[in-house]
């Protein structure tokens, strides 16, 4: 039997079994024998049509197939699937529900993945947060647009800075004008939006800060694997409950009466789907609350939890 090769990153062939389409950046559960790791795919090279068929594609439906590239969240032992197949072909599935919805072989590990080590600082994030007298987290809002994230997050960050903590936001109209301007509002574009905004609050905490984030975040399976990237008690999620009608009325940048006209497409509500959070730690209800008691309301908690750490 031939050595068994170790990677995080694959090209692989995955043809696609789920109802809802395989989006890149997206986290799936990836399952080879006994080994079982997080996945997604990191680019999606080509679709296979036919016999020696290929087209591009952003995302892949029931049915289709496509060679891509696959990050794992730690390396797994396998061999090519041409060499051998029960080392070589591995299934994806639902990582709430482990619902079946792929299956892949594997050509070969990416080189790249064992020539990246993880560099040891001796300045950590406890060295950072003792400097700054505080427990370093994220606050993640997440609600529709309108719903007064920016608002509430501009009067949360205000309070701390007056009680002399050491904060920033990260607000999702000012990240497009930069980091992230080349994404659209594509399912797929959403969802590496988030996962790039993810990765920063991830460093912005890890430097000592109370990071308030402050972004639609539409899609269940991104926040959860947002809070993946924290440690226990760092990530507060904060949903800022406003219904649809309420954010249409309010429309101060007139986006819900493009959206409703055509003008523009792929918008929250309208033509994209926004998965409520079920468990988020704070819940806001604008009916009920202004923008100052929100705020207020977020504070308390996070008072009651930084003394508790």
């Amino acid at each position: 039997m031939k050595t068994l090769h170790s990677s995080d990153h694959l090209e692989v062939t995955i043809e696609w079994l789920g109802e809802q389409a395989l989006l890149p950046g997206r986290r799936y559960d990836l399952k080879l024998g006994d080994q079982q790791v997080s996945a997604s795919v990191s680019r999606l090279k080509y679709r296979l049509d036919g016999h020696n068929g290929q087209s591009a594609a952003r995302t892949l439906s029931a049915g289709e197939s496509a060679v891509c590239n696959l990050a794992l969240s730690s390396p797994i032992k396998f061999q090519a699937f041409e060499l051998n197949s029960s080392h070589g072909s591995f299934t994806l599935h639902h990582s709430d529900t482990g619902k079946l919805l792929g299956r892949g072989t594997i050509f070969h590990g990416l080189h790249r993945a064992s020539n990246l080590h993880w560099q040891f600082l001796e300045v950590d994030k406890q060295a950072r947060a003792r400097l700054k007298r505080q427990k370093p987290c994220v606050l993640w809002f997440s609600g529709f647009s309108g719903s007064g994230k920016s608002t509430i997050a501009n009067i949360v960050e205000k309070k701390l800075n007056q009680a002399g903590k050491h904060s920033y936001i990260l607000d999702g109209d000012n990240i497009r004008h930069g980091l992230n301007r080349d994404l659209g509002f594509t399912d797929a574009d959403r969802i590496e939006n988030i996962r790039r905004v993810a990765e920063t609050a991830k460093l912005l905490v890890d430097a000592g800060l109370i990071v308030i984030s402050s972004f639609i975040s539409p899609f269940k399976a991104e926040r959860s694997m947002a809070r993946s990237l924290f440690d226990d008690n760092e990530f507060i999620e904060v949903f800022i409950d406003s219904s649809l009608e309420q954010c249409e009325r309010h429309d101060p940048k007139g986006l819900y009466a493009k959206a409703r006209r055509g003008e523009l497409k792929n918008f929250t509500g309208i033509d994209s789907v926004y998965e409520a959070p079920a468990h988020a730690e704070i819940h806001i209800q604008t009916k009920n609350q202004s923008a100052e008691q929100a705020a207020d309301a977020i504070l308390a908690y996070l008072k009651l939890e930084l003394s508790q750490a």
